[in-house]
């Protein structure tokens, strides 16, 4: 059976999709049959339409996240949660405070569930997928009990408590580990828990692009009037929160197969972003240069940028000399002067020779000059009928409807029980055996108190009551 939750619905805002999402026949319809065989066969063993029909690969994974304030946790965990853990989130009783954050701070932008119209904030909802939602006071002597107790049904711990503050509870790994010593116990945060800075007050995302070289590298140059820029997702959380992840099954996966025990894990933000700096930090150790900010510009190669044509922007690959000379063909059907002008530099003809700041300046001139009596879609079918790797700038809703994402399932309307249609990024984690799935969306405020803590703890409703009554949860 198909997963009848990803449809079609209305939220005050027109039905998605607007246009129908192409069929197989649509897709294939201008390739032989040998050349619709592969992909065919891909097709049938990875489309999300049958993942509910697979099992998930950690389906016997139970993590508790007591991360709050910071989406490094929660991504983390969302992502097991995607591949079939148990995911707990532990909020403080009365919610993450990331419950609250807003576009503007405009409540039309939140969502309300449908059986407490408890308002929630639309990036916190999109990092609570298939997560039960569960309150304990870690800051009270009882809550802290109640979290052991819980410990010898939990595979994996993860939490971002300033350094050494869960130790100081007697709830941080060196006692955990002695209750079960089968624990993963993952700390995520921006700069780490040891180390001269462990005691900086205010890590968060921003501070954390800003330190580890990314944000200094990105933007317009200086002589451009650029400045230094700053990624407007909280990209360092992510990357950091996915290394955590992987952390996390390996840990895993070397505790099934090698010592039947878990292990601590740090993963940073940070340290996340230094580790894809490309060559940077080679380039620096060569002759103490560093990688400037050359805007949407390639350091490398000449083409390989976004640039306006006549609807908006236009990223154009030209990695290699064959499809150098493929963009300049495309230009020349159009404007046979700039491709002779091309033809004819002799300091351009290979990519090396062309990487220079003035020969950049001329092609990217040039190139302009034809993009900008082009459309997206013009200039992008034009390109690939010379096969250069080209494509247009697409804003959000341009991806919700374009062709490929909805017919690989990436873009779809969810329909939750609680929060009903709500337009998500699915899973990109595709499997022939053991895919990522999307369950729910999130849940209200300790809205799995009940079910949770009576189903690992066996507390009974009044014993719940008390607990409420005293703050603990």
């Amino acid at each position: 059976m198909t997963d009848d939750r990803l449809t079609g619905g209305k939220r005050g805002r027109p039905p998605w999709p607007a246009t129908p999402v192409p069929t197989p026949e649509e897709v294939y319809s201008g390739l032989a049959e040998p050349a619709r065989e592969y992909p065919g066969f891909l097709e049938s063993i990875v489309h999300p339409r049958k993942t509910f029909e697979k099992p998930e690969a950690l389906g016997r994974i139970r993590v508790l996240d007591c991360t709050t304030g910071m989406i490094i946790g929660h991504w983390c965990s969302s992502q097991l949660a995607e591949l079939g853990a148990e995911a707990i989130q532990l909020e403080p009783p009365g919610g993450d405070p990331l419950r609250r954050l807003t576009p503007f701070g405009r409540k039309a932008y939140m969502v309300e569930d449908a059986e407490r119209g408890e308002p929630v904030g639309l990036h916190f909802l999109h990092e609570m997928r298939n997560k039960l939602a569960v309150t304990l006071n870690l800051e009270k002597p009882k809550g802290r009990e109640v979290l052991k107790r819980l410990l010898p049904h939990v595979d994996v711990l993860i939490e971002n408590g300033p350094p050494g503050r869960f130790d100081r509870w007697g709830i941080g790994y060196r006692q955990l580990s002695r209750i079960n010593p089968r624990l993963v116990y993952c700390w995520v945060g921006q700069r780490g828990q040891w180390g001269p800075l462990k005691d900086r007050p205010g890590m968060r995302d921003p501070v954390a692009q800003a330190a580890c070289g990314f944000v200094h590298g990105t933007g317009d140059p200086k002589e451009f009037g650029g400045r230094p820029t700053r990624s407007g997702m909280w990209m360092a959380d992510h990357v950091g929160g996915t290394a955590a992840a992987m952390g996390i099954v390996a840990a895993l996966l070397h505790r099934e197969k090698v010592s039947g025990k878990g292990q601590f894990i740090e993963a940073t933000a940070a340290e996340g972003v230094i580790r894809i700096l490309d060559y940077n930090w080679v380039w620096h150790g060569m002759d103490g240069s560093i990688r400037p900010r050359y805007g949407n510009w390639d350091l490398a190669i000449n083409i390989y940028a976004v640039n306006p044509c006549k609807d908006g922007y236009m990223m154009v690959g030209g990695g290699h000399d064959r499809l150098w000379y493929r963009i300049w063909r495309t230009v020349g059907d159009e404007v046979p002067e700039a491709e002779e002008e091309i033809i004819a530099d002799p300091n351009l003809r290979n990519v090396s020779e062309r990487l220079p700041h003035t020969r950049q300046v001329k092609t990217y001139t040039l190139l302009c000059e034809w993009l900008k009596e082009n459309t997206r879609a013009q200039a992008e079918r034009k390109l690939i009928r010379q096969e250069v790797a080209s494509g247009g700038v697409q804003a959000v809703h341009e991806v919700a409807e374009y062709p490929h994402f909805k017919y690989r399932g990436q873009v779809a309307e969810f329909v939750d029980r609680l929060y009903g249609p709500v337009l998500v990024a699915t899973s990109p984690m595709l499997a022939e055996k053991t895919p990522a799935r999307l369950k729910w969306l999130g849940r209200p405020v300790g809205y799995d108190n009940e079910e949770v803590y009576r189903r690992l703890l066996g507390y009974t409703r009044e014993e719940l009551e008390r607990l409420a009554k005293q703050g603990v949860i």
